[in-house]
């Protein structure tokens, strides 16, 4: 893990000097959906903080069990019933595709007397099988968001196909950099698109160039998933 980890850092920092930026501008997210706990524990030895869960359940037994003090990111879908475990746990959650569940962790936001730090997930490439709201239709979701006090919009998410070919994303990728700057320029009260989670274990040099301040990195740090297990 150690080699791979230092061959994600170098990627990193090159990809962010074609941007323009320093290699801090950029947040790795360790995303350890079905790896052990032990595999979690060596990562951060290593220097990794920030750790990226797809499911809630998992997510709560990882948080439960691991002592270390790790900031963890939901990135995967997050049901309305499942919110209630969420908040108050998390640095991030990564997939808000709708109001009624942005009004959801208002709820239990409040409740629990917290912030609640959220992105938005667009399906900029309109594809069926993925999350989230197409990007004609974030700026509607935004200045409803705005106007929840206990929930703070940061930016945006999005997944991108899987291609062979990282080049291919580069297009998504720049889009919805784009559509960070527009929401911005709008200054919205209540609301930042300064983060930008997008790019994975294929395509995140590609990602980072076209603006990416957080990637999700699973496979290429931790190995190839057993879903077996």
């Amino acid at each position: 893990m150690k080699v791979a980890l230092e061959s994600i850092h170098k990627q990193i920092e090159a990809s962010a000097k074609k941007s323009g930026r320093p290699k801090e501008a950029v947040t790795l997210i360790a995303v350890s959906k079905t790896y052990p706990k032990e595999a979690i524990e060596e990562a951060y030895q290593l220097g990794c903080t920030h750790f990226g869960e797809n499911k809630v359940q998992e997510l709560m037994g990882k948080i439960e069990s691991i002592e270390v003090p790790l900031q963890w990111h939901l990135i995967g879908h997050l049901q309305t019933n499942k919110v209630k475990y969420v908040v108050g746990q998390v640095a991030l959650i990564h997939s808000v595709d709708s109001l009624k569940l942005a009004k959801e962790i208002q709820k239990e936001s409040v409740k629990k007397e917290v912030i609640t730090s959220i992105l938005i997930e667009v399906n900029v490439a309109k594809e069926d099988s993925k999350q989230g709201i197409f990007v004609e239709d974030v700026l509607e979701l935004v200045q409803e968001i705005s106007k929840l006090s206990h929930v703070r919009l940061r930016g945006f998410m999005t997944v991108a196909p899987y291609v062979e070919n990282p080049e291919e994303n580069r297009a998504i990728f720049r889009a919805l950099y784009n559509l960070s700057v527009d929401i911005q320029k709008q200054n919205i009260d209540n609301i930042s698109t300064s983060v930008l989670s997008m790019g994975m274990s294929n395509d995140y040099e590609v990602a980072i160039e076209e603006g990416a301040t957080h990637v999700r990195i699973g496979t290429a740090l931790f190995g190839a998933r057993d879903y077996n297990k």
